[in-house]
């Protein structure tokens, strides 16, 4: 592989997963209309099916291969096993919990994400970078206010969803410049099919009905894609965007998926933050562009090496 593909490029790996933070809110949103009426099992096996269906023609009938080596598929198994962890925890919350909330107390990610690339990847990690975290942080805290003991158990799943989805997002970091990511997505997306199709006969007594299949309306069937498409392209987003920056350097930028999230929550559920919570959306999205601005900055102080 040609070492300009995967050289860092922050400026192109930010922009990346800002795409990523617009599009997964919006999938959040979808599942938490779904859930009233789809078992979850169902809309996990859905997700992951339409990932696979997109995207296996998308390698077919281009360049690329479904081959990997034994180390990039063993993690990319892990990586599937966690994905599935994380969605599934994160539309159980929303059967509970408002859309914006979960998302917000799920943002503990960021920090865990900070720690896993300076103490596991050995990335470097500024005391800018980490101080804009903390102000991002604090201004998600603004916008949603979250009470534990306002919803009970169900505020602990977004944050196992935080933790799962760290490790998930540092496995990808370790498989992103070795594998292209339609084809590790194709390849997770069969995985995912697999593993949720063999749960069923194993969970489907005991899951408390999350692996109940139930008849989807033409409308259900239509979000169902939907779901799936939104997920599929969103995670791409994420893949490529490890491949060009560091996840230290992402983890902050993360946090613009709150504001989303919570315009989302206002335009489907009538949800909307109070005078408080927009100065949190303010310092949120203040802190994200500040850090689009310093990579700006330091790629035109030190620029790659020919």
């Amino acid at each position: 592989m040609n070492t300009s593909d995967t050289a860092d490029r922050p400026t192109l790996g930010i922009l990346l997963m800002l795409g990523f933070c617009v599009l997964a809110p919006m999938g959040d949103a979808l599942a938490k209309v779904l859930g009233e009426t789809i078992p979850l099992g169902q809309l996990l096996l859905t997700r992951f099916g339409v990932q696979a269906v997109l995207l296996i023609p998308l390698v077919l009938f281009s360049a690329r291969t479904f081959v990997m080596s034994a180390r990039v598929f063993k993690l990319t198994v892990l990586r599937t096993v966690l994905h599935i962890l994380g969605i599934g925890a994160m539309f159980t919350a929303l059967r509970f919990m408002p859309l914006a909330d979960t998302v917000a107390i799920a943002f503990v990610m960021p920090f865990i994400m900070l720690l896993l690339g300076k103490y596991v990847l050995n990335e470097e990690v500024g005391p800018r970078r980490l101080i804009a975290c903390i102000i991002g942080f604090i201004g998600t805290l603004f916008v949603i206010q979250p009470s534990f003991a306002a919803v009970g158990y169900p505020a602990l799943l977004p944050l196992f969803v935080a933790v799962v989805f760290a490790l998930f997002m540092l496995v990808t970091r370790q498989v992103a410049k070795d594998v292209d990511p339609i084809s590790m997505q194709a390849v997770s997306g069969v995985i995912a099919v697999v593993i949720l199709a063999a749960l069923y006969p194993l969970l489907g007594d005991i899951a408390w009905g999350a692996f109940e299949l139930a008849t989807p309306s033409h409308t259900d069937i239509l979000l169902l894609a939907l779901i799936g498409t939104l997920g599929t392209f969103a995670h791409l987003l994420m893949t490529w965007s490890l491949r060009f920056a560091p996840s230290a350097t992402l983890a902050p930028m993360q946090y613009l998926e709150i504001p989303v999230a919570t315009i989302i929550g206002f335009l489907i559920f009538r949800d909307w933050p109070n005078g408080l919570a927009q100065i949190g959306i303010a310092i949120t999205i203040g802190s994200g562009l500040y850090i689009i601005f310093r990579e700006q900055r330091l790629a035109r102080i030190s620029p790659p090496a020919a």
